[in-house]
C-alpha cells in the first residue's frame, strides 16, 4: 500500500492560527491529563518475585540479576535482538537504543539503573556496541533462559508456525528474538521483583525521534504496512543518501 499523498496545508491570518492553536491545546491537555492517569495505573501494577537466579556475562564477568542493579533499587532492561550468529543489530532495536546512552545519567539520579540483554555471545555484543558507539551496560544472556521466560526468544517451531506467545497473546511473530522491556524491583534483602513488562508498539514510548517527527508537518511519513522500512543504522543513511 502506497502512503498516501499529504493533505494540503490550510493558510489563514495570524489570529486564526492562534485561534485554532488555543482549540486544540485543549484537546493536548485532555490527552496528557490521561497519560498521566495511565502512568499511575501503570506504577500501580502488582509485582510478581523473580524466583530463578539469572546471571549474566558481562565485560566485568559474571553477574546475577541482583547485581545488574548496582546500589539503585529499580532496573530497567531492554531486550535487543540480536542473537548468536547475527552479523549486526536489529534496525528497530538499534533505532530505539540510539535514544538511551543521554538518559543514562538522569536515571541514575532517580535511583534506576538502566540494562540491555540480548542472547547473543559477550563477543558479538562488543563488537556491535564499538560499531555503533553507545555506552549503555549491555551484557549476555547467551546459555541461559532469561529471554525465553521474558517472552522474547522464540522455538523454530515457533517461528515456522509464525505465531507465538507475545505481548502478552498469541501473535505474529517475524523472527526467532522480538523486542520488549521488563521493568524489575529489588527490596532492601535483595529479593526481586518484576513491576511491568512491554513489547510491540508500547516500546514507542522509547522512542524520541518520533516524539519529534510526531511535531512537524510529514509527521512519520510512513508506510503503514510497513512503519518502520525507512529505519537504517545510524552508519548506513550515508550510504543510503550517496545510492538514492
Amino acid at each position: 500500500m502506497k502512503k498516501k499523498p499529504s493533505k494540503k496545508p490550510t493558510i489563514v491570518s495570524p489570529e486564526k492560527w492562534l485561534a485554532a492553536r488555543r482549540e486544540f491545546l485543549r484537546e493536548e491537555k485532555e490527552f496528557f491529563r490521561a497519560r498521566d492517569q495511565i502512568a499511575a495505573r501503570r506504577r500501580a501494577l502488582p509485582w510478581v518475585k523473580v524466583e530463578q537466579d539469572y546471571s549474566f556475562d558481562t565485560p566485568q564477568g559474571r553477574v546475577s540479576l541482583a547485581e545488574l542493579f548496582g546500589n539503585r533499587s529499580q532496573l530497567i532492561v531492554y531486550h535487543f535482538m540480536l542473537a548468536p550468529g547475527w552479523e549486526e543489530g536489529c534496525r528497530g532495536c538499534s533505532f530505539v537504543s540510539d535514544h538511551f546512552d543521554g538518559a543514562l545519567a538522569h536515571l541514575n539520579a532517580r535511583d534506576v539503573s538502566f540494562a540491555v540483554v540480548s542472547c547473543a555471545t559477550l563477543p558479538e555484543i562488543k563488537r556491535f556496541k564499538k560499531r555503533m558507539g553507545w555506552k549503555f551496560n549491555w551484557v549476555s544472556s547467551h546459555g541461559t533462559t532469561f529471554n525465553r521466560d521474558f517472552g522474547v526468544s522464540f522455538t523454530p517451531e515457533e517461528v515456522e508456525a509464525g505465531k507465538a506467545n507475545y505481548n502478552f497473546g498469541r501473535n505474529d511473530i517475524g523472527a526467532d528474538e522480538m523486542p520488549g522491556l521488563t521493568v524489575f524491583a529489588r527490596e532492601a534483602k535483595g529479593a526481586v521483583y518484576r513491576t511491568y513488562s512491554t513489547y510491540s508498539r508500547g516500546l514507542d514510548l522509547l522512542i524520541g525521534t518520533y516524539n519529534l517527527l510526531d511535531l512537524v508537518p510529514k509527521g512519520r511519513d510512513e508506510d503503514p504496512e510497513a512503519p518502520m522500512k525507512w529505519v537504517r543504522l545510524h552508519d548506513r543513511y550515508e550510504q543510503v543518501a550517496a545510492t538514492s
